[in-house]
């Protein structure tokens, strides 16, 4: 069996680098899932998302003519769109609630520190 770009298939997660994953193939051969191709959010720590003998599926993304298979999750799932996630729409009344609790908050901030350092070094009594 032959593996083909753009092809899904189903895998045994074989190791694990802090750079990504190695995931034997059905027809033996080993990939590379890049650790940015293991899941839609920021990956850290690659040991969070997956462990040694793990069932996963995978998009093959290319292979090269070293016999070198590079993989993706992500791509593979279900849900997966290319592109810019998609954003929710929140109304100007939110937006403008929102930037005045966090514009107090703030403000807040610099009174209770400016009050802190009142009377420190470099007063001058008489």
């Amino acid at each position: 069996m032959s593996i083909e770009v753009g092809s899904i298939v189903e895998g045994t997660v074989t190791g694990i680098t802090h750079f990504g994953a190695f995931v034997e193939l059905p027809n033996g051969q080993t990939g590379l899932v890049h650790i940015s191709e293991v899941a839609n959010t920021y990956v850290k720590d690659i040991n969070e998302y997956l462990k040694k003998q793990d069932r996963v599926k995978v998009k093959v993304l290319s292979v090269d003519g070293g016999g070198k298979v590079g993989l993706s999750i992500k791509q593979a799932a279900a849900g997966y769109r290319r592109g810019k996630p998609r954003t929710v729409t929140v109304s100007f009344e939110d937006k403008l609630a929102r930037f005045l609790k966090e514009s107090d908050e703030r403000l807040q901030d610099l009174k209770k520190n400016t009050d802190s350092k009142r009377g420190g070094r470099g007063t001058f009594k008489e």
